[in-house]
């Protein structure tokens, strides 16, 4: 079985030794790719993986939109978000799907199982595909009332008016944000601000979170960021990023596959992987 990634620049890509390991793991012949290209090259990289019988293949950055005309058909997430991060060739036919929301919502309830048990009150900060992914992810739950802040609030309430979460949703300042935080109980940093190597930035103080506030992170690098640390030091509960990167794959390799896999001695494997041990 043929599988990869393409993107750019994914040299230092996760994803080759999760997927490895998945086919290890399930005894399967097969290899998992990185198909790098820059984006003069995407169209005939793509035609080139046509050629060759890719069975499937994730989408990242920046082609996560620029895929689309390339896809025979897509699922109601990838339709609804108008972004693909991961492509399956069935029969000929190459399907695409958006798996940001679901594997985000698998990670989450791995580790606070109550996480989204309604009524939930939760604050995304930021605006990009991945706060569009489980924002819809957290609205097929069931969770009703979840506000976007981003330094733009324009875009915060754009991603609202998208989802037509705007009777029930508020576009908020960072400021704003920051005032109300002790109303959420559910923080959820989708931005790339604390990733390596400026690991010591954060979007926002959270002196004004509670106890019981669950606060999550999808920046993997490092594990345990600066916002997370500091809501680990005011006594909330964290959540990883690494694990929405385990659960999207382990979704996509089920997609691909149609074998589900436990996440939890896995998990134990990929985070020595990124700790280097």
């Amino acid at each position: 079985m043929k599988l990869g990634l393409i993107g750019y620049p994914i040299a230092h890509s996760l994803s080759p030794w999760i997927h490895n390991q998945l086919l290890d793991i399930h005894g399967m012949l097969g290899e998992y790719q990185l198909f790098e290209c820059e984006t003069d090259g995407f169209a005939d990289k793509i035609n080139e993986m046509k050629a060759d019988h890719i069975a499937g293949f994730n989408v990242t950055v920046p082609y996560k939109e620029r895929i689309l005309p390339y896809l025979d058909e897509l699922d109601d997430a990838a339709r609804f978000l108008g972004a693909v991060n991961t492509v399956k060739l069935d029969k000929g036919r190459y399907v695409g799907y958006n798996t940001d929301g679901t594997g985000y919502l698998a990670s989450l309830v791995d580790r606070h199982a109550d996480a989204v048990e309604s009524p939930k009150q939760v604050l995304i900060l930021g605006s990009g595909g991945a706060a569009r992914g489980i924002f819809y992810a957290l609205l097929k739950q069931g969770i009703k009332k979840i506000d976007l802040a981003n330094r733009t609030i324009e875009k915060a309430q754009q991603v609202i008016d998208d989802l037509s979460a705007s009777s029930i949703s508020q576009a908020l300042s960072l400021k704003e944000a920051e005032e109300k935080l002790v109303k959420y109980d559910l923080i959820i940093q989708t931005t790339s601000v604390g990733m390596s190597p400026n690991h010591e930035q954060t979007l926002l103080s959270l002196s004004g979170i509670t106890k019981d506030t669950i606060v999550s992170d999808i920046v993997y690098r490092p594990m345990k960021t600066a916002f997370l640390r500091e809501a680990e030091a005011r006594g909330a509960r964290i959540h990883y990023g690494h694990g929405m990167l385990l659960h999207q794959a382990i979704y996509a390799f089920q997609i691909w596959t149609g074998k589900p896999t436990d996440a939890s001695e896995m998990m134990k494997a990929f985070e020595k992987k990124l700790k280097g041990v």
